[in-house]
């Protein structure tokens, strides 16, 4: 069953496919990824080195999933020995936009969350 509100002039539904799709985008590696991605085609060992933290199997299974949902593509370059180059796709450009909007969201009210937050910390440590 699908989650509906309205929103300005039409419903939004935010069904199962809504959901995987944006856990799949908006998960914390994805995120580095896409956005070492939109900045130059990388090679798997420099998305690395540009994301320390990531494991290598965490990495490739995002990889994988961004490839699969034809965010980023694949290349096989033709040198010696064959190197597998990655790049941010078309439809994966238009990601950037609405993700740069939550991010400068995100940016603006981050102070009344963690303020928000503190005070709900409070409350429950009261109990």
């Amino acid at each position: 069953m699908a989650d509906t509100t309205t929103h300005r002039d039409h419903e939004v539904a935010v069904d199962e496919a809504h959901r995987e799709l944006l856990a799949h985008v908006l998960d914390k590696w994805s995120l580095a990824v896409m956005s070492a991605l939109c900045e130059a085609p990388s090679r798997f060992n420099e998305l690395r080195r540009a994301i320390p933290a990531v494991s290598q199997k965490s990495l490739s299974t995002t990889l994988r999933r961004l490839e699969r949902n034809g965010l980023i593509e694949r290349r096989a370059l033709t040198t010696r020995p064959i190197a597998v180059e990655y790049r941010i796709t078309p439809l994966g450009k238009t990601v950037r936009e609405p993700l740069d909007a939550l991010l400068d969201w995100a940016s603006a009210n981050l102070p009344a969350i963690e303020r928000a937050r503190e005070t709900f910390d409070a409350e429950q440590s009261g109990f």
